[in-house]
């Protein structure tokens, strides 16, 4: 497996992560066996980077990892990180209320990940979101202090503008930006990730397939079940989706000239943006996760770089990557 470091705080990672959250919230039903099966698979390949919120099916993904973990070779336990988000306010019903990045309560959800995880630390913590009440200094700063105390080893960020990274920055080492990053979400481009690059931040992108958009697999026909939260994506609805598997087309074409498949080419894309950048691949299967490590073997050279930018400039996407009410709690998008 492939290596790379996060910042120059952080930890060296696999170079491609595992993102959890489908394993347990949003993407429809997911198969437990199935997920257990594709997370040992994953860790069995070298990946060791995994990443959780506390929030994905309340708390449900960290004990679906605790479990792996429990049931995985030593070797291959004591090998993975755990990166995970907090903050994030629930209903019973699933509905989100908002964040809270008070610092009691940045450790009061670090103990509870604790317990779920089973472990006595969290490689990485981050704010999924920050609180627009809580400045970003004192959340940080309460990682700080679980940083002091042996519960955490690293502090990341997630989906923060390049002023808000720089406040976070002055007050403690951040290892990592977590935030979306992809061909057809690029508005990282032009401020947050110089900024993270001048602060020797690492990037750990999300949405490398923007959900399953881009990944070559995803139809016009196809009817998401009533608990995909793609049925509420812009970028999933009508028109909009219609141009957006157009772009994809347009990408099959590139990758079928070079033997791979489109997801490859896609995941391959953002691993060629620089040795800092480390992209987590959400598969909840077996076989999506094997297509996923393909691309680690998928080399673009400047003729293929130039042939993508001309089928999927930066900016061709249609519509948002969230929802209106999601797309307000985006430090990242002011």
């Amino acid at each position: 497996m492939q290596t790379r470091t996060l910042g120059t705080s952080g930890p060296q990672t696999s170079a491609l992560g595992l993102g959890c959250m489908g394993m347990s919230a949003l993407y429809g039903d997911s198969d437990r066996a199935e997920s257990i099966a594709t997370l040992h698979a994953a860790l069995e390949a070298g990946i060791t980077l995994l990443d959780t919120g506390d929030f994905y099916g309340m708390g449900h993904n960290e004990l679906l990892i605790n479990e792996a973990l429990r049931t995985a070779p030593a070797a291959a336990r004591e090998r993975a990180l755990t990166s995970v988000k907090f903050g994030a306010l629930r209903t019973v019903e699933g509905g989100f209320t908002g964040y809270d990045g008070r610092p009691n309560a940045v450790k009061n959800f670090a103990a509870y990940s604790l317990q779920r995880l089973g472990t006595d630390h969290i490689d990485i913590y981050r704010i999924a979101r920050i609180d627009p009440d809580v400045p970003v200094e004192e959340t940080v700063g309460a990682i700080a202090e679980l940083v002091e105390a042996g519960h955490v080893r690293h502090i990341g960020l997630s989906e923060v503008g390049a002023e808000t990274l720089r406040r976070a920055a002055a007050v403690a080492p951040i290892s990592d930006l977590q935030i979306e990053y992809s061909l057809v979400s690029r508005g990282i481009e032009e401020a947050i990730l110089p900024t993270a690059r001048e602060l020797g931040i690492g990037i750990t992108a999300y949405g490398v397939l923007s959900r399953g958009l881009i990944s070559g697999h995803f139809s016009r026909d196809r009817k998401l079940a009533p608990n995909d939260f793609r049925g509420m994506s812009p970028r999933f609805q009508g028109e909009n989706l219609d141009r957006n598997l157009d772009l994809v087309d347009a990408l099959r074409k590139i990758a079928e000239q070079k033997g791979v498949s489109v997801a490859q080419t896609a995941i391959a894309w953002v691993l060629s943006r620089g040795e800092d950048i480390v992209p987590l691949v959400g598969a909840r299967r077996r076989d999506r996760l094997t297509e996923a490590l393909g691309a680690l073997d998928v080399t673009l050279d400047a003729d293929d770089l130039a042939a993508i930018e001309h089928a999927i400039p930066a900016g061709a996407a249609a519509g948002d990557r969230y929802p209106a009410e999601q797309m307000a709690h985006l430090d990242s998008e002011r």
